[in-house]
């Protein structure tokens, strides 16, 4: 990599001085003002916040993916809307609530009305030594994982060329967004260490069904251990003080960003609001295309397709034959009396 980064600055030396003698006009378009675009910055899109469910927790690129809503990061635990859905393990009758914001949040996103999702989890391997082979080249180059690195090359971009403009404000701009970006990044990441999951039980199968609202139904299979570390316990864990001063400290570069972006020159603001749109919509296509969850080494997807009922008892009434009990569904709520019996009256 040093060796790369040494053959490039002859070539980027001699890229400025060429861009230099252009004689780049700072007010490309007279008359029209942009002083207000640090403004958009304080948009309160949940988009990185969305990003961060996801997967869990923050990566190490994600101090250079700046858009508007950085500073709505530490406020992920709030996209499940409250919900903490009522949960019942098939294999124990044990009923209980998923608390796990961000795979509230999944379950949300995947679930369909009326229909049982399927969903698995499997604990991932740990990481290796990256090794630039076909296969691996194929798996990591999804639409998703391209439109959220894209982001990355745009701020290095954008900084360049604010770089070649002599702009400084407007590099102050994004070296603000970039500090504050970094705080918030780095508090989630601490925040999502994992922490209690229980008693280990390895080698053992679960099978849960969650019941989220607006009728949708999820059925989540795997290793006890893995169900544990995607349910059991908290996501981010309360900040302490010091992580608490951090995110208002990020808050406030935020605010301070939009005060100084007045000093930008009108292609340093449009350098700067072209970076934000840009990246938001290339966050927000990375959201929608991740089909999958990331949490805690673990890897939640759906399993199949999804299975429409006409009513939630017909639901219930072939879960229970294939699980031969119905001690869940009754405490659940599913059904009213022993199945058994309520067969007999019908």
């Amino acid at each position: 990599m040093l060796k790369v980064l040494k053959m490039l600055i002859p070539y980027l030396g001699k890229l400025h001085h060429r861009l230099q003698a252009m004689h780049w006009s700072k007010t490309p378009i007279p008359g029209v003002s942009l002083d207000a675009t640090g403004l958009i910055a304080l948009a309160d899109l949940k988009t990185i916040a969305k990003h961060t469910a996801l997967n869990g927790t923050s990566g190490i690129l994600d101090f250079l993916v700046l858009c508007p809503g950085i500073h709505t990061q530490p406020n992920a635990t709030e996209l499940n809307g409250g919900e903490l859905p009522p949960t019942a393990a098939l294999t124990s009758g044990h009923v209980f609530r998923v608390e796990n914001q961000a795979t509230v949040f999944y379950l949300q996103k995947m679930g369909i009305p009326g229909h049982l999702v399927t969903m698995s989890v499997e604990g991932l391997p740990e990481p290796k030594r990256w090794k630039p082979d076909l296969k691996t080249i194929k798996s990591t180059l999804t639409p998703s994982f391209v439109c959220y690195t894209t982001p990355v090359s745009l701020t290095l971009l954008a900084l360049m060329l604010v770089g070649f403009l002599n702009d400084w404000w407007a590099l102050a701009v994004l070296l603000i967004l970039i500090l504050a970006r970094t705080l918030n990044a780095i508090i989630v990441r601490r925040r999502s260490a994992p922490g209690w999951k229980g008693v280990k039980e390895p080698g053992v199968k679960g099978d849960l069904l969650i019941l989220l609202s607006q009728d949708r139904w999820v059925r989540l299979q795997g290793p006890v251990e893995a169900l544990k570390a995607v349910t059991a316990g908290q996501w981010l864990r309360d900040a302490t003080f010091l992580e608490s001063s951090l995110t208002a400290v990020a808050l406030l570069l935020i605010y301070i960003n939009a005060a100084v972006t007045t000093n930008a020159s009108q292609a340093g603001n449009m350098i700067i609001l072209a970076l934000l749109l840009l990246s938001v919509g290339l966050v927000a296509m990375s959201n929608q295309w991740q089909n999958s969850l990331y949490m805690h080494g673990c890897k939640v997807q759906v399993d199949g397709e999804p299975k429409q009922y006409a009513r939630r008892l017909d639901l219930a009434d072939e879960l229970i034959s294939s699980t031969g009990r119905d001690d869940w569904a009754i405490r659940l709520g599913l059904i009213n009396e022993k199945a058994e019996v309520r067969r007999v009256l019908l």
